[in-house]
């Protein structure tokens, strides 16, 4: 990842940084090992929890003082509420229907959703040894997981939804772009147990 996004690799966790207030709660999902915890948030007054499917993810969050949760993130369960819902890069693990879990990414958030999401990968074109070994890179445990986003097929997916982002932006370097939505009901979608 460092070589792929060279010196604008710190960029996504440093704009994510600085959409957060101190005092806030925060839920991540697909938090791995808890980076922008660690990095960032674990310094200021911030309550956080990360989700992951991997428990040696969560068990890393742990030892450098985070709360994580061991979760399935694709079983429709409601998810824990905080002021920011956060995604970084894990969208993608939810195609070919991302919807739900937005939806209930806003059902959990009490002021805004924050989705940081790749444009700009190795996994989905160029040539296909380098598009496997870095597939394989991002398997969370789950599989692999082939589909990524182009920037025009990302903006296609937030202008499909009931409520479309207040703001979007791509972070230096251009290979990922954050979206920003803000908290609201259940979008017209039944809420899970």
């Amino acid at each position: 990842m460092i070589l792929l996004y060279g010196r604008h690799y710190l960029s996504r966790y440093r704009a994510l940084d600085g959409l957060i207030p101190d005092g806030a709660s925060v839920v991540e999902l697909c938090c791995g090992p808890g980076f922008l915890f660690d990095r960032y948030l674990r310094h200021r007054s911030v309550t956080y929890t990360g989700l992951d499917s991997n428990p040696r993810f969560i068990e890393r969050l742990g030892r450098r003082g985070g709360r994580g949760e061991v979760r399935d993130l694709g079983d429709e369960t409601r998810l824990p509420e905080a002021d920011y819902v956060i995604m970084q890069a894990s969208l993608y693990q939810f195609l070919p229907d991302a919807g739900p879990v937005v939806g209930r990414m806003r059902r959990a958030a009490r002021v805004q959703v924050i989705i940081a999401e790749p444009v700009r990968n190795l996994a989905s074109g160029g040539l296909p040894v380098i598009a496997t070994l870095a597939a394989r890179q991002t398997d969370a445990g789950l599989g692999d997981r082939p589909r990524r986003f182009t920037e025009q097929t990302l903006d296609a997916f937030f202008a499909s939804l009931p409520t479309r982002p207040s703001r979007s932006f791509l972070i230096p370097g251009g290979r990922e772009k954050v979206y920003l939505l803000d908290a609201g009901p259940n979008d017209g979608r039944p809420q899970p147990p």
